[in-house]
């Protein structure tokens, strides 16, 4: 079920994380093809297309709500100049994909939800408590610094070079670059 989520839409590489070179979204409104300027509000959707999640642009005169089968969406603006400064992260939208993500079984989408864990594990917005086996698997018992809430990730055992591919996957598809 889609959400609401406002954030700023590009990503601060932090202290000690990986950087990519992850292509700009197209700057041009899916629904019109019209090329979105500087200081415009507009509208990113993320759908999942065939597995894959696939982020969308649109001019606010143009939206009419999230699409059909849109997983989440928020509004950003358009840079008014360029700046080698990147923005900090936006952890809620993090935690709202991540929370979203929860009890999918796709492998796909358990991959997502762990490296988005990882993600806000170093964003100290959630904390490890213990690591526990479940039915064959690894199951990270992870609480949120602010709520509370207890969250149960499954480590779907990754390689260093698989956990950089879907955080290259998680970038784009929330479309920081």
């Amino acid at each position: 079920m889609p959400g609401s989520l406002k954030g700023q839409d590009r990503l601060d590489s932090g202290q000690g994380m990986l950087d990519y070179q992850i292509q700009p979204n197209t700057r041009r409104c899916s629904a019109t093809g019209r090329e979105l300027k500087a200081g415009e509000r507009y509208f990113s959707v993320l759908l999942d297309e065939d597995g894959k999640f696939v982020r969308r642009d649109y001019s606010a005169e143009a939206w009419q709500g999230p699409p059909p089968g849109a997983f989440s969406f928020w509004l950003g603006r358009i840079p008014t100049g360029e700046t080698k400064k990147r923005p900090p992260i936006d952890d809620e939208l993090l935690l709202e994909c991540f929370t979203r993500l929860d009890g999918e079984l796709e492998p796909r989408r358990v991959n997502f939800r762990f490296v988005l864990a990882l993600l806000l594990m170093r964003r100290k917005r959630l904390k490890l408590e213990e690591a526990v086996k479940e039915g064959g698997d690894e199951v990270l018992v992870m609480r949120c610094t602010r709520s509370g809430v207890e969250h149960r990730v499954v480590n779907p055992q990754l390689t260093d070079e698989q956990i950089a591919e879907v955080q290259e996957e998680v970038f784009q598809a929330l479309g920081w670059d």
